[in-house]
Parts: C-alpha cells; structure tokens; sequence
C-alpha cells in the first residue's frame, strides 16, 4: 500500500471488580483519562502508555495520519453503570464516523464490566466491527489480566497484550499491536487471531514475570513469535475478580493467513496448564508479617523500610482501600518502629481535614465504613501534619511520565504512626506519591500498604523486604471465598 496510512484510535480502560458497592462512574474516567480530538496527542506524548506508543510513531512515521477518537481510563473498582458505559461507547463510535479508515487500534483492558453486561469490551468491539465492515483490520491490545470473549476471534484480526507484571511494557505493547497493523496494510498480508481457551484461573499474587511460571510463559510466547507466519503470542491470565463468564486463562496468536498453527496452539495452552499448581499463593496474616518484619529490622544493616504488603485491599485489583485489620494488628503489637500506613479513601474525612488545616488535631474514625463486614472503623486521635492536592507526575517505570490525580490527601500523626488519607482510591506505585506527602522511606522503618504487585516496579529497590500479607478484604488469594455466580467452579483448582 502506498500514500498516506490513515488510522483511528480510541482508549478504553478499566479493570472490574465484581464483588465491591463502589461503583465506577464517568467522573472517575474524566479524573483520570479523558482525552479525543487532535490534543490527545499532547496529553499522551512520552508516556509509557499504550497511546504513548501510538504518538510516537505519528511523531516518526511520515505515512502515518492518526484519528483520535475518545481515549479513556478509569482506575480498576466496581461495576461501571450501563448508561455510563453506553455513553463511552457512543463517545468512542461517533468519533469513528468520520472514515473510512484503513486501520482501527483499540486500546482496551479487557476485564471492563457494567452493571449491565458480561462483556463491554466484546460489545464495543462488534459496534466498530458493525461500523468499519468486514474489511478493516482491527487491532486490539489487553491487559494481562484481560477475560478474553473467545468470539473476537471472529471480530479482531490483530491482538497483543501486557508481556510483565508488574505492568512496566505498556509502551512496547502499544508498539506491537500497531506494527502488526501497519505491516498488514503496507504490505496487504491478511491476519488473523486464534484463541486457545486454558480450563484454569491462575491467582495473580504469583503471576510476577520477573521470574516463575509467568516468566516461562513470556518467553515461550516469544519464541513462538520468532516462528514463520507468527506475529505474536500471548498468555493472558483473566482477572480472578471479575465475575465473567469469560474469566480464564488464554492463548492469543495472530498469525498470517496462511499455515495451520494449532499445533503451535496445542503446545503453548499445555504449558500454561502444566504450570497452573504454581500459580497458588501462600499469604500469611497481618500478625505473623509484622513479627516478621520486626525480626528483620532488627537485623538489618542499612536504612529503609520493611514494607507489609495488604493484598486482599490492592486498589488496582479492585479494593475499596477501607479494611481496618493490618492497621488493627499494627495498634495491637505496639509496635514502637516508625510507621506509614497507605492508605484510606475517604472523601468525607480528607474534606474535614482540610477545613480543620494543618496541625489540627481531632478524634477520627479511620477505615470500616464501605464494607465494616472486613475490619470495623478504628478510632484514633491524630494530627494533621500535611494536605496535599494529591497531584503529581508518575517518575518510574509503571505509565512513567503520567499526570496523575489522587484527589486532595491528608497525612495524619499519631505519635509514631503516618495514615494517608485519599479522596479517591488509587495505589501506591510510585515514588512521586512519596515526594507529595514529604515521605522520606529511608526514614521510616515499617511501611504498611494497600497494593500488590504493581507496587514493586517501583519501590522495591527501596526496601530492605517487601512481605506479602492478607488481612480480611475484598480480593482474597483463597478463591473459593468468591461469591461467583458466572465463573465455573471447575477452574479455581
């Protein structure tokens, strides 16, 4: 194909947990990604996001003439409510109007829910399909943790996803799923998707690819994309707290259309199968990690902190960041180490704090009022000690160079406790939130947080341990806790 490449592209992220009453609204996409129309390029440039990539080759590709229609992303949390996700979609088809283009990238995450569908991102993609004919490629990236619709085998020609975890490639997949795209229309080579179903449900907490079972996976992928006739290939993993008819394990391979690849299909979905006993987490309770990380402080030799992991209340898998048991268990050890616990979300008590100023000091109840049923509040008496707008520019590897909104904070002191609290539930996953709250980790000796593995691209070169922990929460390692009503209970193991 010669002249000029035109391409559209449109964003829509956001991870869905099941099992949360917080709902995920518009204002929380508008908060965090909100972008459409020639500025999107402005907002997204040297970011190591998906649309990152996209800008990039607009910015170096003199063929290459990109449409922005709605790009948008809202942290993970609950159900999204069917209007609200109707009006993205609506959003995201009326900027697509304006074609015909020769090429569609969508940007999505793959585990997106409403309260009114099992599958919006399936739903989307046939509204393009509907939009574009059955001519245009479509090219599509996921998350990991994406529960992949087997039909967009009939939908999509072209799919990659996330190859690390914690998710630091962003960029690079955004790369590869536009390279397939483009070298499918510059040199008219039809592609095609093939998805492999794996019977399994593999529980994240072991799902980090710097070593392990993940790890072995990526690089088989990786090899079998060396393959002729093999563009790419894909372990996804589902997202264990999506109630979705399509949460399991899969294999996506986008080949040419040319070759009979099952075989290669046959081969990769044994190897996720066969590994599925070490995908099983061994978590230990708050009380047992605190007597941990005391032992361990009392050893070490360098500064820093010994960082107590709550994964069952990780906002980027879903939690309400609002149980009340690793703070509970800290009080009652009487730990005289200094202590910074992360986080709560709660908007009323940040609106007090900021009305009473810094150096107020007053009763506050901390945690327990979203689902009291894991942890009743706690009482402290506290300090403010800073108030922050909870703005600030993402400086490590995880969507480096991001603008990010946590809403208005509050750090509150109680003797030799820290407790950030937060107008929005969002993670700690990088070192700019520690700048915000004029935390200096090499001064602190326990760091209590509300994460998972996100948290370590960044901050575990900064602590002396990271132990994962589980006070009762939301998102628990033990499956069988799930209330599902949609995921078969052959696949928890």
């Amino acid at each position: 194909m010669t002249g000029t490449l035109k391409i559209a592209v449109a964003r829509l992220w956001h991870e869905a947990h099941s099992f949360t009453p917080v709902q995920t609204r518009l204002t929380d996409f508008r908060r965090k990604e909100w972008q459409q129309g020639p500025n999107t390029a402005d907002f997204y440039r040297g970011t190591n996001t998906e649309i990152g990539a996209v800008v990039e080759l607009l910015d170096s590709e003199k063929d290459l003439e990109v449409h922005f229609s709605l790009c948008t992303a809202a942290p993970p949390g609950g159900l999204v409510p069917q209007a609200e996700m109707q009006q993205i979609h609506d959003a995201i088809l009326a900027g697509l109007e304006s074609g015909p283009f020769d090429g569609i990238y969508l940007s999505l995450h793959g585990a997106t829910l409403s309260t009114g569908s099992l599958s919006p991102d399936t739903d989307l993609i046939r509204r393009v399909r509907a939009l574009v004919g059955p001519d245009t490629p479509i090219a599509v990236s996921f998350d990991m943790h994406a529960c992949i619709n087997p039909a967009l085998a009939d939908l999509v020609q072209i799919l990659s996803g996330y190859q690390t975890y914690p998710h630091v490639d962003m960029k690079e997949t955004g790369h590869r799923a536009m390279a397939m795209l483009l070298d499918s229309l510059r040199h008219k080579r039809g592609m095609r998707l093939h998805l492999r179903p794996v019977p399994m449900l593999p529980l994240s907490h072991m799902m980090r690819t710097a070593d392990g079972p993940m790890r072995e996976l990526v690089d088989l992928g990786r090899k079998a994309a060396q393959k002729p006739g093999i563009a790419d290939a894909t372990f996804f993993a589902s997202f264990t707290y999506a109630d979705s008819p399509h949460a399991s394990a899969m294999v996506a391979v986008t080949a040419t259309l040319e070759g009979d690849i099952s075989a290669e299909l046959n081969s990769l979905g044994a190897a996720f199968l066969e590994r599925a006993p070490r995908f099983r987490a061994a978590v230990v309770r708050a009380k047992e990690g605190l007597s941990c990380a005391e032992t361990l402080l009392e050893q070490r030799r360098e500064k820093g902190p010994v960082t107590l992991i709550d994964t069952a209340d990780n906002p980027l898998s879903g939690g309400i960041g609002d149980t009340t048991g690793l703070l509970r268990a800290w009080l009652e050890s009487s730990s005289h180490r200094r202590t910074v616990f992360s986080f709560f979300h709660d908007p009323a008590l940040v609106t007090e704090c900021h009305r009473l100023g810094e150096g107020a000091t007053f009763s506050a109840q901390l945690g327990g009022r979203i689902m009291p049923e894991y942890g009743a509040p706690v009482p402290l008496t506290v300090r403010i000690l800073r108030l922050t707008d909870g703005r600030f520019r993402n400086v490590g590897p995880m969507e480096n160079g991001m603008a990010v909104d946590i809403g208005r904070t509050a750090v509150l002191e109680c003797g030799n406790l820290r407790v950030v609290v937060a107008e929005t539930c969002q993670s700690v996953n990088d070192l700019a939130w520690c700048n915000l709250h004029d935390i200096d980790l090499a001064e602190v000796d326990l760091f209590l947080v509300k994460a998972k593995n996100h948290f370590r691209a960044a901050f575990e070169p900064h602590c002396i341990a990271l132990i994962d922990i589980e006070s009762p929460g939301p998102s628990p390692a033990d499956l069988n806790l799930v209330p599902y009503r949609h995921v078969p209970r052959s696949l928890l193991g």
